[in-house]
């Protein structure tokens, strides 16, 4: 508190100009710099539980407030900084400083956006139960204080969670139908979390008051759940009629705010579309090269079928992440900075319904917990065999590969190395998502076509059939991911239905029906993950254009150097840092 009482009296002494007015280069990048540090401190008091992930315990005690007062408190105070940071003119700060300025006004825009029109706060059920299993899971997962500091904290947070679910009741209208229905699928994995897991995390706490209390919070956090999820099934389905469609208008300003893309979504569609059909075609080529006989869905049930034994996964993802650094090391694709390698183990058990594999890194701020952790969800040991062979296939020879490029190396493992390096707070604590995950999936097939996995030249039959099997994995992530592109502007535009987007990933995605049924559902909610091919283009893009703008200097370790230690703004900004242009970004 003490810090905000002390920024609104300095606040007050610089006499900000009115928006009618530009700071000249004298007093604009101080303004910038005071401003920014006032932001983050007053972001994370309404964000806690984002704070917390960062690496910022001040706010560990404090929960997400969903009341109507508090959003709208956080409405106005983000039109407030919105106008103080207005007088500053960009010219007047230099161009790293002028890049982090326009990060931060787009992610003010982009929360007005969604909190003022997209309005999920009124429409999704799943933001409340979710957040406050999340808000106990931020401070269970990594150990940067003792057990029982830490179950203080949970406890702390607890007492405010039953308030947040009466909040919900209040604050839903006419919810998408979708929503609810994904609230009432997740809600027993949050109930049963807190029945838990959580208990589980702190049984190493010694502190006989915390422990009391913690019993009494969380029996009222899970009886709370309790009462949600009846009253989500009696009252909130049955008038959810909403509608989650963003609409064209919208869609293209929250890309705008979220990624400074302002392509037409039309011209986006096209560029799908250009790639899914390359996609299909390298996938039908290569299939063809494996066996002539089968179709490439026949082709691909093969790839399923070639994995390691469950007990050996751990074991195999370690050996990919050894083959890999050796081939980066060796080919010179990029600098890694840091010698140590994410801890591979099973997922906690509150996180393996949800997620086949993942990386956890620490938050950019955190300094008592820097182990990130490779997770692994194994079958269970108590699974049937039939079950656990079905599972398997999801860790075939491609995907494993596929995913340790993507998560580990060198994907957003690398990119968690590189952070320390990044030149701002800004880029550090705001990230677009078409360099974060558009990187990853860039790497899945920069990787391929710089010949890693490749089959050698004395190679033997199994071992090129094995190399194109594991490129047609890459392939087959590809296509999901382009699916993914067409179905988010068509879902949020009225161009396709709901089952009609299922289909488009059966069919057009080429993946099985049970996961078009997820990633659609997934579309209705986070509807830019087109962000994955549209940021990995970008990247092609940018490092075409830089090789023929170099010509024989061009080195790609140095360009994959540089773009990581850009930090993870939107690729507009990072090609003017590396081009010194404005060309376009596809």
């Amino acid at each position: 508190m003490a810090t905000r009482i002390l920024a609104s009296l300095f606040l007050a002494a610089l006499a900000l100009p009115t928006p009618a007015q530009h700071l000249t280069a004298d007093g604009a990048p101080q303004t910038f710099h005071f401003l920014t540090e006032q932001y983050f401190d007053e972001y994370f008091g309404f964000n806690p539980t984002a704070g917390t992930a960062a690496g910022f315990h001040r706010y560990d005690v404090e929960l997400d407030d969903f009341s109507a007062a508090s959003i709208a408190n956080q409405v106005a105070w983000l039109h407030s900084v919105d106008k103080k940071l207005a007088p500053i003119d960009p010219k007047a700060l230099d161009a790293a400083d002028a890049a982090d300025l326009q990060i931060l006004v787009n992610s003010i825009h982009s929360q007005l956006l969604s909190l003022e029109t997209i309005r999920l706060w009124e429409k999704n059920p799943d933001t409340y139960s979710t957040g406050i299993t999340n808000a106990a899971f931020t401070i269970m997962e990594r150990e940067y204080a003792s057990a029982n500091i830490r179950l203080r904290s949970v406890v702390s947070r607890e007492q405010k969670m039953p308030q947040v679910l009466l909040d919900a009741r209040k604050n839903l209208k006419n919810p998408p139908r979708i929503y609810t229905e994904i609230a009432l699928q997740q809600v027993d994995g949050d109930i049963s979390f807190f029945q838990n897991d959580v208990p589980a995390a702190f049984t190493s706490a010694t502190d006989d008051k915390a422990k009391a209390d913690f019993a009494r919070t969380n029996a009222a956090v899970i009886q709370a759940l309790k009462d949600y999820a009846a009253w989500l099934k009696s009252d909130l389905l049955p008038r959810s009629n909403g509608d989650y469609k963003l609409g064209a208008d919208t869609y293209a300003k929250k890309l705008l705010y979220d990624e400074m893309v302002d392509i037409p979504l039309d011209h986006l569609l096209e560029v799908a579309y250009t790639d899914l059909h390359k996609n299909q075609a390298d996938f039908a080529r290569i299939a063809k090269e494996v066996d002539p006989a089968k179709t490439p869905q026949q082709v691909l049930a093969e790839l399923g079928a070639l994995h390691p034994a469950p007990d050996q996964l751990l074991n195999t993802f370690q050996q990919t992440f050894n083959s890999l650094t050796s081939f980066i090391r060796d080919h010179h694709i990029i600098t890694i900075p840091s010698n140590v390698q994410p801890v591979l183990e099973e997922t906690p058990p509150f996180e393996r319904a949800t997620t086949f594999a993942s990386m956890d890194s620490p938050g950019p701020f955190e300094t008592h917990s820097t182990k990130a952790y490779f997770n692994v969800t194994l079958p269970e040991k108590d699974w049937p065999a039939a079950k656990t062979a079905d599972y398997m296939t999801a860790f075939n020879v491609g995907t494993i590969v596929s995913t340790s490029v993507h998560e580990a190396f060198p994907g957003h493992y690398v990119q968690f190395l590189y952070s320390t390096v990044f030149p701002s707070k800004i880029r550090k604590l705001i990230g677009a998502n078409t360099n974060i995950e558009g990187w990853a999936h860039y790497c899945e097939q920069m990787m391929i076509e710089a010949g890693y996995a490749a089959a050698p030249p004395d190679a033997t039959p199994d071992q090129v059939k094995q190399a194109r099997l594991i490129h047609l994995g890459q392939l087959q992530d590809a296509l999901l991911r382009d699916a993914r592109f067409v179905v988010a502007i068509k879902l949020h535009t009225g161009q396709l239905t709901f089952d009609q987007a299922v289909d488009f990933f059966v069919t057009e995605g080429y993946q099985p029906h049970e996961t078009g049924l997820v990633e659609t559902k997934r579309g209705t909610a986070d509807a830019t993950y087109l962000y994955y091919t549209v940021g990995k283009l970008q990247i092609m893009k940018l490092r075409d254009d830089l090789k023929k703008k170099q010509g024989a200097a061009f080195s790609l370790q140095q360009f994959h150097d540089t773009f990581l230690k850009q930090g993870p703004m939107p690729l507009k900004l990072i090609r003017k840092a590396m081009l010194h242009d404005d060309s376009p970004t596809l």
